[in-house]
């Protein structure tokens, strides 16, 4: 745990002590116990703690005109200009179409990648766009109870508008789990009001912030902790059992 950093060797045992400790979701009670890092699950107060110090985690603002993919066979500015600036060999969690900007995770950790993207455990994602419009009340209502679309009905968790129409546009905020190729665009598109901009704000427990467009950051501890214990939970719920990404041919919004 201290190598870990989760604190010190003395703070350490005093959790350890207090219960707070679990490997694998078991109580660790006993103070010299040993574990594997590469294969068990440490957890304090319930929150999964990285112990393979050479996975990578990284937060990418993805601009628009930038295809998600390591290598485009139509020669397109892809993700290799921001893979390329660390030692490590990453890839991208999920995809977000040319168009659409916004927070896109690059990790070196396909275990954690296949649970979050596969349509068993669909993460949280949440956008904002820029309509053509004024959006209503009505519009808001039918995002949120289910759109019809070619491939099936697309429900909104959440949907609400940012402020008011201003010079023919709106902004909404749209919240849901559906991981299908542009289906942000497609919902709006259905209920009258085409997107012009669209920007991802949150992928799970991660918000983009203040990530200026083009730049990358490593997660914080606390966004780390919170992502592997998605990641754990996932898995516990059998989601990603030998499931690679299913989302390779489209991208999100």
């Amino acid at each position: 745990m201290a190598a870990a950093g989760v604190a010190s060797r003395r703070v350490s045992e005093q959790l350890i002590a207090q219960g707070r400790v679990t490997v694998n979701g078991v109580v660790v009670d006993e103070l010299g116990a040993r574990i594997e890092p590469s294969v068990d699950e440490l957890a304090v107060d319930g929150v999964a703690v990285q112990l393979d110090g050479t996975r990578r985690y990284v937060m990418l603002n993805k601009p628009t005109g930038v295809v998600s993919t390591l290598r485009d066979e139509n020669g397109r500015p892809d993700l290799r200009q921001f893979t390329d600036r660390f030692d490590d060999r990453l890839f991208n969690v999920g995809r977000l179409d040319a168009d659409t900007s916004g927070l896109l995770l690059l990790t070196n950790d396909g275990a954690l990648a296949n649970v979050l993207a596969h349509p068993r455990f669909g993460v949280e994602k949440t956008y904002i766009a820029t309509v053509k419009g004024g959006v209503t009340g009505q519009a808001l209502r039918r995002l949120r109870e289910g759109v019809e679309l070619e491939d099936g009905v697309a429900i909104a968790d959440k949907a609400r508008l940012l402020g008011e129409p201003s010079k023919g546009r709106s902004m909404v905020e749209l919240t849901l789990h559906s991981g299908r190729n542009r289906v942000v665009r497609r919902m709006m598109a259905e209920v009258g009001f085409p997107v012009i901009e669209l920007v991802r704000r949150q992928f799970g427990p991660l918000h983009l912030g203040t990530l200026p467009i083009g730049r990358t950051r490593p997660l914080t501890k606390d966004e780390l902790g919170a992502l592997l214990t998605l990641g754990r939970d996932a898995r516990a719920e059998g989601a990603g059992d030998g499931v690679e990404p299913t989302d390779a041919d489209g991208a999100d919004a």
